[in-house]
């Protein structure tokens, strides 16, 4: 009889987000009556830009027609006009990456699991705690030895680079999901250090980094010197232009990055990605291409405003509170101090307010006893949370 991956076995019971949903099901099926804010999955409901479903419906008719009909995308790492789209977007703030360096995938989330599969099982994986659970998951299911950099209240909820910790790679993420904060250039220049001194790559998620206002934050790891010799990054346009309901985002690989026997990282990865990816629909690649048009960023941008502008609702409401917290600047997320067990104030909100979070352990050890709120609601909805909220912190 087939034998199972020892690493499943080693997984918590449920992903963090089924539990979530699993608990408000049974909520709703007991009290049909009470309507549930959702502000816990990080899913937009702006509809997509104009700009972007006018290209998927002329993408959808070329699709129709002898001369124009696309079948398999033959290269396997997406169509050049939105690689070399997506090049553009990053010189526009000052991160140099090549065409042939881009991969288009369907989601940030998709190439932060699958990344793992191209390293040794023995490799150490440091990954930041508090931390997006697919970090986790993934390198545990792969059998890979996983250690943490704490990120607390302490150090603003960035992780600090470790004395004397050796790690192989690196999970970073800036802004940071779940607790909002993002990394300065001199914080982040201290990680492409430590990873150049211990010979490790660093796998960094940068699905957030649309919403950095302040210009004197790094929006790609490859705005720091030396990050090229180093580093992968992940990137979504979920959250940058709604794509959540399309699915596409893009994973950059630098040329020159090597594993430790010389062996070249993006052709492996390349490789990967022929056998193991079915690859982006035509229509879907041709709507996120009009994303990085002048127009399609002027509708994303307010898109993303409006979002910011919920965020900046939620700050205000704990700043008024006293209550700590991080994010809400430069990200879509609030993290704040709940005073209590997560669950248990996850339990609290929904059955007393109607409100639906995220609990803090579920990124990590360091995020009990805090709590994040998503941006990603309506204005009305996002007013009459905040309300709840401070009624139920008030009491």
């Amino acid at each position: 009889m087939a034998k199972i991956n020892p690493g499943f076995l080693n997984l918590e019971e449920n992903y963090l987000f089924i539990e979530i949903g699993r608990k408000i099901r049974e909520y709703t099926e007991a009290n049909p009556d009470k309507a549930i804010i959702r502000m816990g999955i990080g899913d937009v409901t702006l509809p997509l830009a104009p700009v972007c479903v006018g290209a998927m419906k002329q993408a959808a008719e070329e699709m129709g027609v002898k001369e124009t009909f696309r079948g398999y995308e033959d290269s396997g790492r997406g169509y050049a006009f939105l690689r070399e789209a997506v090049a553009g977007y990053y010189k526009s703030f000052g991160a140099d990456v090549n065409v042939d360096e881009i991969f288009i995938s369907d989601g940030a989330k998709s190439d932060s699991g699958n990344i793992t599969d191209i390293f040794a099982d023995d490799n150490i994986v440091m990954v930041s705690d508090p931390a997006y659970p697919v970090y986790v998951d993934s390198n545990i299911m792969n059998n890979k030895r996983v250690i943490y950099a704490d990120a607390n209240e302490a150090t603003g909820f960035s992780p600090v680079v470790p004395d004397g910790v050796k790690a192989d790679i690196i999970y970073l993420c800036s802004p940071n999901n779940p607790t909002g904060a993002a990394f300065t250039r001199e914080q982040l220049k201290a990680w492409v250090d430590y990873a150049a001194a211990n010979n490790a790559i660093i796998i960094y998620d940068a699905a957030y980094e649309a919403f950095i206002s302040d210009a004197e934050l790094p929006r790609s790891i490859f705005c720091i010197e030396g990050a090229r010799n180093c580093a992968i990054e992940i990137a979504s346009l979920s959250k940058t232009a709604g794509f959540t309901g399309t699915r596409l985002g893009y994973t950059v690989v630098p040329k020159q990055l090597e594993f430790n026997d010389g062996s070249n990282v993006l052709k492996i990865w390349a490789r990967r990605q022929g056998s193991k990816f079915n690859g982006v629909s035509y229509i879907i690649q041709r709507g996120a291409e009009a994303v990085f048009t002048p127009e399609g960023q002027r509708q994303t941008r307010e898109s993303i405003g409006y979002y910011m502008e919920n965020a900046q609702i939620m700050s205000e409401t704990f700043s008024e509170l006293g209550i700590p917290y991080t994010g809400g600047t430069n990200s879509p997320y609030i993290w704040f101090k709940c005073n209590m067990p997560s669950w248990d104030f996850f339990d609290l909100l929904l059955s007393e307010k109607q409100v639906v979070g995220t609990p803090g352990s579920g990124f990590g050890k360091n995020g009990e006893g805090w709590f994040r709120l998503t941006a990603f609601n309506t204005r009305k909805n996002t007013i009459e949370a905040m309300k709840r909220v401070k009624e139920l912190l008030s009491e």
